[in-house]
Formats: structure tokens, sequence, C-alpha cells
């Protein structure tokens, strides 16, 4: 139902006798959950859907109840309004039909257009795969030992993305099966682009919820997977202890530190998997786009900035610094790296000399969900020159 907010609120506003911010929380709540019911959901009679909702407001008095009774019968009468369309009204067509906030739908397409803003905003609607990366499996055997399993199918993924989508079945069953964890392709792209060696220690300075860092312990001498959330911290040794069960070589430490000030030497590779706003991930976090404000957007550059600065102190002379994110913001991206080289002496643009993707002309990576059907990540690398 979040993920189709926008539309479902456009569908209410025709109807109700009063401005969405002025109905009180709980009737909005049940409109939304009728209005759903009514337009999105298959197999559920029209009548359930409004006597179901107006149960929810009865404790709020029958004034409230009438009220949401009368403007879901209303809706049901009317049928589905006309949307704006997107040669009509962009914005308007992208924010109700599309279900968006308006000042991201306004900024995606000064930055990528109507028509690829509208794309995008299609990936975001969709429900995210369930996508499994093995780590002691081939692909084709992982396939084969889970489809071979009663309720359960699985198909490898196409592209260059190495990983199995879960098409049907018990995710916590898979994972029993084939050691691996749950990650997106953009996440194993990201992983792919620091081009961790076997001889390199590896420092992610903001390992939490730890797909990447586990990735990377699985590639690099030793990983140190560092995050200043206990709690998010435990995700991570959840990760590490299950594939050292299953006979997995996680050569990995865990240690609670703010990436602000780290307590560490230098190493060969810093990883900053930064806090961000995460638009790239809106599919996963329908919730997301309306929590998110403009506001949080500045507060998070000013926080990438001083982890960035900090993480730089910690790479060795010829180590590298990658720094990542999963928005598709430019202030959170490209930006903070331009920062960086112009604040920072001895920092060049190192990308990885082999990679599936096409880069940027700098060398950084970006993936696209209205492009690469993935969520979307960003991703720079940087040797440290002296």
């Amino acid at each position: 139902m979040l993920r189709m907010r926008g539309r479902l609120d456009y569908r209410i506003s025709r109807i109700a006798t009063r401005p969405l911010g002025e109905i009180q929380p709980d009737a909005l709540d049940a409109l939304r959950m009728g209005a759903y019911q009514l337009f999105e959901l298959n197999g559920i009679p029209p009548y359930a859907a409004v006597s179901e909702s107006v149960e929810l407001v009865k404790p709020g008095g029958t004034a409230v109840a009438g009220f949401v009774n009368g403007v879901l019968k209303g809706m049901q009468r009317a049928g589905s309004p006309a949307f704006p369309s997107l040669d009509q009204d962009a914005v308007t067509h992208l924010t109700t039909w599309g279900s968006h906030p308006q000042w991201l739908v306004e900024r995606w397409i000064r930055q990528y257009g109507a028509e690829d803003t509208a794309w995008l905003v299609e990936a975001n609607n969709r429900r995210p795969e369930v996508i499994i990366q093995p780590f002691s499996m081939t692909t084709t055997e992982s396939v084969r030992v889970l489809s071979g399993e009663p309720e359960m199918t699985a198909e490898a993924l196409q592209f260059h993305a190495k990983g199995i989508r879960l098409t049907h079945g018990d995710v916590t069953r898979a994972l029993e099966l084939v050691p691996g964890i749950v990650q997106d392709p953009a996440a194993r792209f990201v992983t792919r682009y620091i081009g961790a060696k076997p001889k390199d220690t590896v420092l992610d300075v903001c390992a939490a919820p730890g797909g990447k860092a586990v990735g990377l312990a699985q590639r690099a001498g030793y990983t140190v997977a560092a995050d200043l959330s206990l709690q998010r911290l435990g995700r991570v040794h959840e990760n590490v202890e299950r594939l050292r069960g299953q006979g997995v070589p996680i050569n990995a430490g865990l240690v609670v530190a703010d990436a602000r000030t780290p307590p560490f030497r230098e190493a060969d590779i810093v990883f900053v998997d930064a806090p961000c706003t995460g638009t790239g991930t809106l599919r996963r976090h329908p919730d997301g786009r309306w929590r998110l404000q403009h506001s949080d957007l500045r507060a998070l550059v000013t926080l990438q900035r001083e982890i960035l600065l900090a993480a730089a102190a910690c790479v060795q002379p010829g180590g590298i610094l990658v720094y990542a994110t999963c928005s598709l913001e430019p202030e959170e991206n490209a930006q903070q790296v331009e920062w960086l080289l112009q604040n920072i002496e001895g920092f060049a643009v190192a990308p990885p000399s082999d990679f599936p993707l096409r880069l940027d002309r700098r060398g950084f990576l970006h993936v696209l969900p209205q492009e690469h059907g993935f969520d979307g990540a960003f991703a720079a690398r940087l040797r440290r020159i002296r």
C-alpha cells in the first residue's frame, strides 16, 4: 500500500470533501487501505473493502465512520479517475499515478529527463526480486540444488551479474541449501569494483548490514567490518557465523567504531559505504520515499564529508579509497568525490582495469534501476599517490 500511496491519495482527493491534510490520520489510513483494496487488488468484493475500512475507524465515532464510508462508496461509484498523462504534465503524472513525492520527481526530471524518470518510477514501483549470491557453489550447481527442492524454483541471473533469482520458495531454506547471502546485484558490482586482492587488508568503516563486507572478506586477505551501531553489526555477525558454520572461509573481524573517528592504522583498502538518502533502493524500501525530505540530503552530505576525510587518513601510500552509496543524487555521489579531490592532496581516480559494466568518463560506477533493472548504486575508486 505504501508503494501506491500517491496514486491512492489522488483517488481519495477527487472524492473527499476536505483536503487530505485536514483528514484525521486514522481516517486517511483507512481510506488508503480501502482504495487499495478497491483498485489495486483483485478478488476482494467492493462491499468487503468498504466495510473493513469503516470498521477500523468506528472507535473514533460515527462521524468519522460515516465520512470514510461516504468517500469509499463515492470512489466505488465514480470508478477510476483520469490521471494526468506524462505528456500533459510529467510532474503530476509521476507524483499521482507514479506515486512518488514531488520534490524527488522534479529533481530526477532535471537529472534524467521526463521519459527516463518515468522508467525509474516504474522500476521503483515493482516489488524487488530475491537474489542470492552463492559463495561455495557455482551458479549452475546452486540452481540445480534449489530447483530440486519441493515448493522451490530458481534461475540463474543473466547479464553480468553472478547470482540466483529465487522465483519461488522460502529464503531461509534456500540459504541452508546454498551458502550465500541475499544481495542485489548492484551491491555485488560495488564489491567487485573495489578490486580487493587476496593479500589486501580491507577496512570497511560503515559495514552494516554487511553484505559487501562479507563479500570483501571472501576476496581479501583480512577485512575489518566496522559500524557505529552494535545492533546493526549484529546482523553482520549472524551472516558471518552462519557462513562459517557452512564451511565458507570468512576472514573478518567485527568492531564497533564511529567512521568519523576511526581507531585504525592505515590499510591497503579503505571502503566507505556511506550513509545516504538511499534513493537507489526505493523499490526495496517504499516507505523511504515518503519519509525522506530535501533537508535530509543536506545533512547527509555533511556527514559523508566528515566520514570521507577520516577514511582518507586511514589509506596507506599506494593504497585504495573506495567511496560508495546507494543513492542516485549527484550531491552524494560524484560531487562528493570531486570535493574530496579538491580538498585533500595526494589522491587520484583509479578505476579497476577490468570491469563488466561501462563506467563513466571519470571511471565512476553508476548502476541505475531504470537502466540495469537492479538497485541504484554509485562507487568511485581512488588511489593514494603520496
